[in-house]
């Protein structure tokens, strides 16, 4: 097995949407579904280019209900290039006399491969082979290479390029009730040897354009066959093949918008960068060192060449979802990529597993998707004061402008009814935010970070969590009520008029992590620049001084001394597995039978664990002690169990959350819930999802897995800590890291541990590998001896005490 491919033999209609969502290409701006190019939406195929960001929305009727929705926009085809040899219809895969099929994502150089061979009804036998790419190197940018060989026959072949306009988002079939016609005032041209097309999103204005450049091999004096319409444009060209002799035509295309940069028109901006676009070759060189730059920031060798391929394809699929050009744009982390039409393309709280990666290796990037964060901050400040509360409420879907976009009304394809949906209640994305901006500062020790976006978010994430905070007279405590968790099967008590639960513990505990970690980033700020900050924000002693009272004083609810998920969680009902078992979406099963998981002890996915993935066993206890619940011995362990036996997975994110609490307790469970997060996607765990789009967040946080899970790395005030314990299938690790702007290239296997230190960056490092201490200075290397292996559960890991 080449690690650095996937391949696909033979044409599969019933796979064709999977092979299309997992062989995109995109570069961070645009990314294009690798759909063949001679497809079009038909149920097999679903051809899809999405612009990072761009956005638009429409108003449906459906069962009764108006529902607005914002949608990121399935934008026009740049692909259509067809052929026929002599009297032939149009090629279609589906159609053709196939002799042979193959696609080969070529990972390393960002390339999409296909090779064809077919006999048409006259026994012509004709090869097709095609490369593609959408320009690390541009983000403009993208190509088609097709060349074509006659095997056992000359003659003439016709090839038709187009650019289509007649695209809907249709992709995902629950939405298919709900409008997906973003596009109007279409229009298409010519420009000497270009063809173009426009068009614009209906609400919100965005102006998309086209502008494709054909240039044959050999060349062909006769002039095209031109067809135009308000909607699409295509011309034809005919080749003239001579048996065995290879003829070729390359489609150039760039795709701008109006909400470019430096640009005076989308039209112009689209010509303009279709005509200086250089040749397909040239056009592949610079993508390829492009390529080579962002494999070499991204390294992550493992042992073995199928787990390595499996790596290798989440890194990919999340580099052309967040690539360094992403940081200049205004974007958030999509939850399904670029890749296609789930979830709408919004931002939920994914980029909680997203941006621990790109943290250590892209910084840029993750600093760019904390700005989206910060300059939708004031919206999030409306959102709180429209719901009487302080400080700013980020919504659970974001789009466009920050307003939440999170649907109030769920389609259950078993039951084919609408019910409401409550996860707008799941204000927990706020903590993720804050985690991540907290985090950014502790690997990259970016002060100008953190006394701007940083600080700015922390403080007005504070602020809300702290008004939604209230305190109860009868217990003395501080109480966040009316919530939903991560869990998210469940919204409310049963039987109650209102949805909303009290007292969830993930989100009562980071709650309490928030006001410490905000206090602390204030003081991280040197006096001077502390005092504007607090005098612009209009924050005063008084209100810090609340943040201490409810950091000593939060709720948090146990039984049978284990951590309560919220307030009466014990007396739900126990589900009857037996008749669940291998069902992962329990909340559409249950809703088919008129029952709801509200009634019982049931996960979708990790809730309470959540804490032990974000917090060090350390961190967890000190909070609980402050809190005045001295957690009883084995108190993590047996949550741990009870809550691991109560989760379907239901969402791809579960396997990541438990193959990292159980890294250290549970070896061979922590692996397999590795390798089946690693390969979700590619084997459609789900059943039908991947299709609609990648899962960014599983991707990434597998990725994160590796690198700060089964490194136990940690980034402490006193430097980088780590303390490997490598699950035995990984018996060799080798990565690259960012840590407070120097290089660190890190080895490691059972016996050692290697760190190298490039030459940048400070001066001097620390770094301790199982608390033995090093200065690495530039240019340094330094191998730590690890102790010998010992048996399971020792020692204590990530939020696992002994």
């Amino acid at each position: 097995m080449d690690p650095w491919s996937l391949v696909y033999e033979g044409f599969d209609p019933e796979r064709e949407g999977l092979r299309e969502a997992l062989c995109t290409l995109g570069n961070g701006r645009f990314a294009t579904r690798g759909a063949a190019p001679e497809a079009v939406a038909d149920g097999v195929h679903y051809p899809g280019t999405y612009v990072a960001g761009c956005y638009d929305r429409l108003t449906s009727k459906v069962a009764g209900q108006e529902l607005t929705n914002e949608d990121m926009v399935n934008l026009p085809n740049w692909l259509p290039l067809t052929f026929a040899t002599p009297g032939s219809e149009w090629f279609l895969a589906g159609t053709a006399g196939l002799l042979r099929y193959r696609q080969e994502l070529d990972m390393r150089h960002g390339v999409l491969h296909r090779l064809i061979r077919y006999r048409d009804a006259e026994g012509r036998i004709t090869s097709v082979r095609q490369r593609r790419l959408v320009s690390m190197a541009d983000p403009y940018l993208a190509a088609l290479e097709t060349t074509f060989t006659a095997e056992n026959w000359s003659g003439p072949l016709r090839v038709r390029s187009a650019l289509d306009g007649r695209v809907t988002n249709e992709g995902v079939a629950r939405y298919r009730d709900l409008r997906g016609d973003h596009l109007t005032r279409h229009a298409t041209g010519t420009r000497g040897d270009l063809t173009w097309l426009r068009a614009r999103t209906r609400s919100s204005g965005v102006e998309i354009v086209l502008a494709a450049r054909l240039d044959v091999s050999p060349d062909v004096a006769e002039p095209p066959e031109l067809e135009r319409h308000d909607d699409l444009i295509a011309e034809t060209r005919t080749l003239g093949l001579e048996r065995g002799r290879p003829a070729g035509i390359n489609k150039i295309v760039a795709l701008t918008t109006s909400r470019d940069l430096a640009i005076a028109d989308a039209s112009s901006a689209a010509s303009r960068r279709a005509e200086l676009a250089p040749g397909f070759a040239e056009l592949l060189e610079r993508h390829e060192i492009a390529w080579h730059d962002l494999w070499e920031r991204a390294r992550l060798e493992v042992t073995g060449a199928r787990i390595q391929r499996d790596v290798r394809l989440n890194t990919f699929h999340v580099l052309q979802t967040l690539s360094p050009h992403t940081a200049d744009l205004d974007v958030g982390v999509p939850a399904r990529g670029l890749h296609g039409e789930a979830y709408r393309g919004h931002v939920f709280w994914d980029e909680l597993f997203v941006l621990p990666w790109l943290t250590l290796r892209f910084p840029e990037i993750a600093r760019g998707v904390l700005r989206y964060r910060l300059r939708r901050l004031p919206e999030a400040r409306a959102a709180a004061r429209a719901a009487g509360l302080c400080g700013a409420m980020f919504p659970w879907q974001s789009g466009s402008d920050g307003r939440d976009e999170t649907q109030r009304f769920h389609l259950n394809p078993r039951s084919g009814r609408w019910t409401p949906d409550h996860s707008h209640l799941q204000r927990h994305v706020g903590l993720a935010i804050a985690y991540n901006a907290w985090q950014h500062y502790a690997v990259t020790g970016d002060m100008e970070f953190l006394a701007g976006t940083g600080v700015r978010l922390l403080v007005e994430i504070a602020r809300f969590f702290a008004s939604l905070a209230r305190l109860n007279p009868a217990s003395g405590r501080y109480e966040i009520q009316g919530v939903m968790g991560p869990d998210e099967y469940h919204d409310a008590y049963p039987g109650a008029p209102a949805p909303g639960l009290d007292n969830n513990a993930y989100t009562n505990i980071m709650t309490v992590w928030l006001l410490l970690r905000t206090r602390e980033a204030l003081d991280l700020v040197p006096r001077r620049a502390r005092e504007d900050l607090c005098r612009g924000l209009g924050l005063t002693d008084v209100e810090t001084e609340r943040w201490e009272e409810i950091a000593r004083r939060m709720r948090v609810d146990f039984h049978d001394e284990v951590i309560s998920q919220f307030t009466g969680y014990e007396r739900l009902a126990e589900l009857d597995w037996s008749r669940y078992r291998h069902v992962r979406r329990l909340d559409r099963a249950l809703e088919a039978e008129d029952d709801s998981p509200n009634r019982y002890q049931v996960s979708k996915q990790a809730d309470v664990l959540m804490l032990f993935y974000l917090l060090t066993a350390r961190e967890l206890r000190r909070i609980l002690d402050r809190l005045g619940y001295p957690p009883p011995p084995g108190v993590i362990r047996r949550t741990v169990r009870h809550y691991l036996s109560r989760t379907c997975h239901g969402s791809t994110l579960s396997a990541v959350v438990h193959a990292w609490v159980l890294a250290r307790t549970d070896r061979a469970g922590s692996w397999q819930f590795f390798t089946e997060t690693l390969t979700g996607d590619l084997t459609d765990v789900q059943g039908g999802t991947t299709a609609e789009g990648i899962h960014l967040g599983a991707m990434a946080g597998t990725l994160d897995l590796v690198q700060r899970c089964y490194l136990d790395l940690e980034a402490r005030p006193d430097g980088l800590h780590l303390n490997p314990v490598l699950p035995q299938h990984l018996t060799t690790l080798s990565l690259c890291v960012r840590y407070r702007d120097a290089e660190l290239c890190i080895d490691a296997d059972p016996t050692r541990v290697r760190i190298t230190r490039a030459d940048d960056g400070p001066p001097a490092l620390d770094v301790a590998v199982h608390g033995h201490h090093a200065r690495l200075r530039r240019g340094d290397s330094h191998v730590f001896p690890l102790p010998e292996r010992r048996a399971e559960g020792e020692p204590p890991g990530p939020g696992v005490p002994p």
